[in-house]
């Protein structure tokens, strides 16, 4: 099997039929189909379940679908380094981030853009236990996540430290408090974010610990969603401090440290174990790798 073989397998199985893969690839549809019997014929297994309307794969379709996305992607990496030596450093960088892990890097990435302005910088919005997959299919070129990857292959290097801090609109009974014991919280509306993580769990059992009612009654589906909702006076919420600065420093949220809750989080820059990094890559590491720093 070559690479050109692979690439019509996978159109087959994005588009789930042999017409429409045809079309994309500007092939006939009996060429596409003689491509597949001789794939069939090198791995010796049927690959599409035949006679269904939709192309289904069988359980060998499924597995060599994902050796060949990981194979297309890595000669689509190795073009793309090769262009990178040519160019000195112009290229892409292809970084998976979530909505907390950009808030962080931000700052960070205008400093990357001075300093390379002829990379093209992609940020892939990504949940945050996909990332690490996703580098190692070489479908991102680096991630940034919250935790260590258990995957051998994978190498994650720290590279800022923040902690989970809790706000309130400018004209909550708690705005101009420094501190607040948690169980004067139990009768506060929460707006909470609607993705399970480890620090939402963390925050549930801290509210159990002190017997305290965590009211979460309003969930949101993201990070904006909730600070606009607490400044309209809807609530009260539980964030990255990184999220949160802009709208602290300008008022539009007061912060306000919960005397029990101590919850620092820590973000990681993930790659691939022993990988050749891209020059565009590797500008980002060394900028990163200056020192880990608390979000400001």
């Amino acid at each position: 099997m070559d690479l050109s073989q692979l690439q019509v397998f996978l159109e087959v199985a994005k588009e789930q039929s042999f017409s429409r893969a045809a079309e994309k690839l500007y092939r006939t549809q009996p060429a596409v189909s003689i491509v597949i019997r001789k794939l069939e014929e090198s791995v010796g297994q049927p690959l599409v379940v035949r006679g269904a309307r939709q192309v289904k794969l069988t359980d060998a379709g499924q597995l060599l679908r994902d050796y060949a996305e990981r194979l297309i992607n890595l000669r689509d990496e190795i073009q793309k380094g090769m262009e990178d030596l040519k160019s000195m450093g112009r290229g892409e960088l292809r970084l998976g981030v979530n909505e907390s892990a950009i808030h962080a890097l931000l700052p960070a990435l205008a400093r990357y853009r001075k300093l390379h302005p002829g990379v093209k910088l992609v940020m892939h919005r990504t949940l945050s236990r996909d990332i690490p997959q996703e580098v190692l299919n070489y479908r991102l070129d680096l991630g940034a996540v919250s935790y260590v990857p258990q995957d051998p292959k994978l190498a994650a290097v720290e590279i800022l430290r923040d902690e989970l801090t809790f706000v309130v609109p400018p004209n909550h009974r708690l705005a101009r408090r420094r501190s607040v014991d948690i169980r004067e919280l139990g009768g506060e509306t929460f707006i909470a974010h609607n993705v399970a993580s480890p620090y939402r769990s963390r925050v549930i059992q801290l509210f159990e610990k002190h017997r305290t009612p965590l009211h979460r009654d309003i969930e949101m589906p993201t990070i904006e969603s909730i600070k606009r909702f607490v400044q309209m006076g809807m609530g009260v919420a539980i964030v990255p401090r990184m999220c949160v600065r802009w709208e602290v420093e300008r008022k539009l949220l007061a912060e306000v440290r919960i005397r029990q809750m101590k919850m620092p989080r820590s973000l990681y820059l993930v790659s691939r174990r022993g990988a050749r990094l891209s020059h565009a890559a590797q500008g980002l590491m060394r900028l990163l790798h200056a020192g880990a720093y608390t979000a400001p």
